[in-house]
């Protein structure tokens, strides 16, 4: 069974919007931050964030996304090479 999604919000490569989100038609949210899926959110919590995202302005959107991936890049980041 193939799953869908029905929305793709940002445009790819944005820097001053790295996070991205794709709706699913089963209710489920899929949070992007540069290209890379970080999060899915599902039931109550994804109907919460679907609430939240409909109509909002761009900041409004990233400060939602940010908030539903929580921290994720804690401790896990690579830095540069010097």
């Amino acid at each position: 069974m193939a799953r869908h999604t029905t929305t793709v919000m940002n445009a790819p490569g944005d820097p001053s919007a790295p996070f991205a989100y794709r709706l699913a038609q089963d209710g489920r949210v899929l949070i992007s931050w540069r290209g890379k899926l970080v999060v899915t959110v599902a039931g109550s919590a994804a109907a919460k964030l679907r609430a939240r995202l409909e109509g909002a302005d761009p900041k409004a959107v990233q400060l939602a996304l940010a908030k539903a991936t929580g921290n994720f890049k804690r401790g896990n980041e690579r830095r540069p090479a010097q």
